[in-house]
């Protein structure tokens, strides 16, 4: 068992980030990394980077943003609920994911899903769009 120990304190970002369920796959785990999604202190990181016990990451997917501390490390990608004893997250960041899903499911972003616009709001999108309405 020694040597699983020391195995699991050599264990690199993109195997932590899929043994925690962040990503499906390393592959999208490496990508979103190499991407600038995932964050170390407000720094961009490498795959190869080794997270420690007490580390906080910043890692976007979609439209959520975690903010996530290291409470374990693990190489091997197990059931959900085992996967989350690996990472505790903020209360900061639960309470602004609540809020960004509570804003989108309202439509604050600006997405209007009224159907198709009127004549008048055509007309004034083609102004707008420096056409003449009028030929």
């Amino acid at each position: 068992m020694a040597q699983k120990n020391e195995e699991d304190d050599k264990v690199r970002l993109d195997k932590w980030l899929w043994a925690a369920r962040f990503y499906k796959t390393r592959a999208l785990a490496k990508a979103a990394i190499e991407s600038g999604k995932v964050h170390c202190r407000g720094e961009r990181c490498k795959p190869g980077k080794e997270p420690r016990i007490g580390d906080e990451f910043q890692i976007r997917a979609g439209f959520d943003e975690r903010t996530v501390v290291v409470q374990a490390l693990s190489i091997v990608r197990r059931g959900a609920p085992e996967a989350q004893t690996l990472y505790v997250e903020t209360e900061a960041s639960i309470a602004k994911r609540e809020n960004a899903a509570a804003q989108r499911k309202a439509g604050a972003l600006g997405v209007s899903t009224d159907g198709k616009p009127s004549k008048k709001q055509r007309r004034d999108l083609f102004k707008f769009h420096g056409g003449n309405a009028g030929e």
